[in-house]
């Protein structure tokens, strides 16, 4: 493989899976990637799960991250982890600014800036999720909508602490929908945002920062996805809750 960046594969379960049907999972999944070490692969499970599955994974070959997290240390904000409470763990990635954290618990681009730089401060990995809407692209306003979640999301950060970062671009049309956008979207809007960091931290850090696509990626595009240039890997949501589905995405495999 001849991809300049590592890939990643990250899968996004949401709120699906028990212990039990997280450890089922497992005993399946970790024989069907045994031996890839040529790019990234990680899950992220519900909070119930983490615990455990760091334990399981200890290891292995596969990486476990967090679904979303508080941006304070400890304090009266019941319902919330923090990243203290998941370094304890010994999990040091996180999903930050997922398209139905947006939408649904209504995070706005000010919130998610805060969460970036506090896992940041603590020497976390944020996956930073942008993408537009479907009205938002049929009215012409992608790029802008793009750039005003790049400029907002990385606010405040210093140059060098940009390449920590991984950019998840998730058109929200295409998130648990079945519609995947066109190869040729897929790249434009990768480059784009590649281009607006390039801008903002300098050409060779943003060379440098992985950019994973994510909306309804599965094995029957996962190859074709990841033949693009500034395609660096996926975060997928529904074809990640099989174990067999997940593994021929992790291996690029359509069949």
């Amino acid at each position: 493989m001849d991809k300049k960046r590592r890939p990643l594969l990250a899968a996004n379960w949401k709120m699906y899976k028990t212990l039990s049907e997280m450890e089922k999972y497992l005993s399946s999944f970790l024989g069907l990637v045994a031996g890839i070490d040529d790019r990234d692969i990680m899950l992220a499970p519900n909070y119930t799960c983490l615990n455990r599955m760091v334990e399981l994974l200890n290891g292995s070959n596969v990486k476990v991250a967090a679904q979303n997290m508080f941006y304070q240390d400890e304090g009266a904000f019941t319902g919330e982890i923090s990243p203290k409470m998941l370094l304890d763990m010994g999990i040091n990635t996180v999903i930050v600014g997922h398209s139905e954290r947006r939408h649904i618990f209504h995070e706005d681009d000010e919130l998610i800036n805060q969460k970036i730089r506090s896992a940041i401060s603590h020497e976390m990995k944020p996956i930073f999720c942008i993408g537009e809407t479907l009205e938002e692209r049929e009215a012409g306003k992608t790029s802008r909508v793009l750039e005003y979640q790049i400029r907002l999301g990385l606010k405040g950060l210093q140059n060098k602490d940009v390449p920590k970062i991984v950019v998840a671009y998730e058109p929200v049309w295409a998130i648990g929908t079945g519609k995947t956008a066109s190869l040729e979207q897929i790249q434009e809007a990768h480059r784009l945002v590649r281009d607006m960091v390039g801008e903002l931290a300098g050409e060779d850090i943003a060379e440098k920062l992985r950019i994973l696509y994510g909306g309804s990626v599965k094995p029957a595009n996962v190859k074709d996805i990841m033949s693009l240039d500034d395609v660096d890997g996926a975060l997928v949501g529904g074809a990640s809750l099989e174990p067999e589905s997940f593994a021929k995405i992790v291996r690029f495999e359509e069949n």
